[in-house]
């Protein structure tokens, strides 16, 4: 357990942190896993529609340090790619 005062308000911190970064990251996972579910259906316009939601969540998680650049760019290449290669 935190002694001082700094590393208490460090704990503080990071549990706000971590709730911050989980709602990003939660809903970059919700429209993959949306995405993905689309793409197996074969219900390609419907997943061509959700691209710009996805790389809206990705790029700001980005922004916002969430996740590093490279790690979006990965993301939106590999989900393209996914929804082109199935039309």
């Amino acid at each position: 357990m935190a002694i001082t005062k700094s590393a208490k308000k460090a704990i503080r911190q990071s549990v706000t942190r971590k709730e911050h970064n989980v709602v990003y990251k939660d809903k970059i996972k919700s429209l993959v896993k949306e995405a993905k579910a689309l793409v197996s259906a074969k219900k390609m316009t419907e997943a061509k529609k959700l691209l710009p939601d996805i790389y809206q969540a990705l790029d700001k998680a980005a922004k916002v340090g969430i996740i590093k650049k490279n790690n979006a760019s990965r993301h939106k290449s590999r989900l393209t790619k996914l929804i082109d290669k199935k039309i």
